[in-house]
């Protein structure tokens, strides 16, 4: 998951008296990073009566800390990045192998207690802070990154973050994987969601590059136990392996480890088994005053941006380095910014971004300013860069996601001006992150992974954030009408399958997807997020975590033949 991150809160633009939300959130999911799994069903989900265990629950080893309410660390960790939700479990457990994970689920389960995962605290709902979690099991301590000879993979432990992982592989070995824009994002939800981020375009999702997984699952009978999932093909836990490959967390068992492997690398040489980065980045942020901007050049903007990752969405373009996001801020920030990047060492790579940046401001009356433009070391622009990514804030936020498979038809263009414009409404951290995707991405099979959208050419994380929860009605009705409006032909949701939109991305959680208040268009929340995969993860969910032990607001139904 890349975007713009949650990270900088009203980053200051140089426009004189303006102060334009920058807010880079990631990834993630859980938001990014969170592997949540909520103790309340969705309404369709059948619950599996309590069948006693055949072993008596083994004692919570020593080495897990145990965090109550009566405990002063308690307030730190019954929350994630989004302040709108704040848990209330009766313990914490803070684990640190897979072994005081099988402990902390047998516990939970032989006492009926809810329980849910939490690794970098990304979820976008309520899904680990729900009234109905008595338990909440922190992985975060689980941040092991290490070269696994035996399946010639790197072993990830879910509690590690984005910019650890992204230090250690390049340090160490010189690779990286093609994951999420923000730092703080853990591994845990990010990688089962499906996450992208600015190498995607060159080297598809952190998915194609996923090869086994461990993790702890519920039998039948109540018992927890480790199981391991690979995408070899005579694996019989590989529907499990493609299960964690886009279905996000919380549904099947609580990871423990993840390896990767690119498909097809070979030898047991760790710098040939991952893709290598550009060694570096030709990175640019360029920013428009709103002054000025009148609705005819503001959709010409939109629309240039648009018909170009149109054009240039093929793996093979000489763009395919090129990442970018449009961030549209509501007009009470003063000035919205786009910023880019791509492999210095592309040929005529200078030739390639002031092509791009001419593209995309042709036509529109009002000129950009360039406030950045300059060459830096791949891995110091991927963790230290504040275009994309920034020091993390504690605020509150609601966001909405879409696949685009082609650029913004007019109606779109009209609604998106009306919201980000409108008078009755401030919010200069609110915006739309329209992200340049495609490229490698799209060459990968849409049943491959538990992925879908495989011929998307731009992705959209709408985003608003505010601090007080007195401006929470305020906030959600602006985000809720606008995304309506947008989707107005669709009933309310960028459908899957459409000429135009291809659904929504899970690891953005958007709980108003399975209101027919907001979505309207009869189709089901988990066909906008899988499409025709949701059948198949079903089966796995039938098989894995037959009892439901892991559920939440929009986890994977048990069938209800099971």
């Amino acid at each position: 998951m890349t975007d713009y991150s949650r990270r900088r809160f009203l980053m200051r633009t140089a426009m004189s008296g303006s102060a334009a939300a920058a807010l880079a959130v990631t990834g993630g999911a859980g938001g990014a990073g969170g592997t949540a799994a909520a103790a309340t069903p969705p309404p369709t989900s059948p619950v599996i009566p309590p069948v006693a265990p055949t072993v008596t629950a083994p004692a919570i080893p020593s080495a897990t800390v145990t965090v109550t309410p009566a405990d002063r660390r308690y307030p730190d960790l019954v929350w994630g990045t989004n302040r709108r939700w704040v848990g209330t479990p009766d313990r914490v457990h803070l684990v640190s192998s897979a072994d005081e994970v099988v402990a902390a689920v047998q516990e939970a389960v032989d006492t009926g207690r809810g329980l849910a995962v939490r690794s970098g605290g990304h979820c976008y709902e309520d899904f680990v802070t729900h009234d109905g979690v008595r338990v909440v099991i922190d992985v975060s301590g689980m941040d092991r990154i290490a070269y696994d000879p035996a399946r010639r993979a790197f072993a990830v432990e879910p509690g590690a973050r984005l910019g650890p992982l992204y230090s250690t592989l390049y340090k160490r070995w010189g690779v990286t994987v093609p994951a999420g824009t923000c730092p703080s994002v853990g591994v845990g939800g990010h990688v089962v969601g499906g996450g992208y981020g600015a190498l995607s375009r060159l080297h598809g999702l952190v998915v194609d590059h996923l090869y086994g997984v461990e993790l702890v699952v519920v039998d039948r009978r109540g018992t927890a136990r480790k199981v391991v999932a690979t995408r070899e093909p005579d694996d019989p836990n590989r529907e499990l392996w493609w299960a964690h490959t886009g279905a996000g967390g919380g549904n099947f068992g609580v990871i423990t480890k993840y390896w990767l492997r690119s498909p097809g690398a070979t030898g047991g040489d760790p710098a040939g088994l991952l893709p290598r980065p550009p060694a570096e980045l030709l990175i640019s942020t360029v920013t428009w005053p709103w002054e000025g901007m009148t609705e005819a050049s503001f959709t010409r903007l939109l629309g240039n941006y648009g018909r170009w990752c149109e054009r240039n969405s093929g793996p093979d373009s000489p763009y395919a380095s090129l990442f970018s996001q449009l961030k549209p801020t509501h007009r009470s920030a003063g000035a919205f910014s786009m910023t880019t990047q791509l492999d210095a060492g592309a040929p005529g790579a200078d030739r390639l971004l002031d092509d791009f940046l001419a593209a995309v401001g042709e036509g529109v009356r009002v000129p950009y300013r360039v406030d950045d433009r300059r060459t830096l070391p791949w891995l110091h622009a991927t963790t230290h860069w504040p275009g994309f990514t920034a020091p993390d804030t504690s605020t509150r936020f609601k966001a909405k996601s879409a696949y685009m498979r082609r650029g913004f038809p007019r109606a779109q263009l009209t609604a998106f001006h009306r919201h980000l414009t409108r008078s009755d409404f401030t919010g200069p951290a609110s915006l739309v992150m329209i992200s340049a995707y495609g490229g490698r991405i799209n060459t990968v099979a849409p049943g491959a992974t538990a992925v879908p959208q495989r011929d998307s050419v731009l992705k959209l994380h709408y985003i608003s954030f505010w601090q007080h929860a007195a401006d929470d009605a305020r906030h959600l009705a602006w985000m809720r009408e606008f995304y309506e409006d947008v989707y107005a032909a669709t009933g309310g949701v960028p459908v899957p399958g459409d000429a135009v939109t291809d659904g929504c991305f899970v690891n953005y959680a958007d709980a108003d997807l399975n209101s027919p208040r907001f979505n309207r268009s009869g189709v089901p929340w988990h066909e906008l997020y899988y499409k025709d995969g949701y059948r198949r993860l079903q089966a796995v969910k039938a098989r894995w975590d037959p009892r439901n032990v892991f559920r939440h607001g929009q986890s994977i139904a048990l069938p209800t033949s099971s």
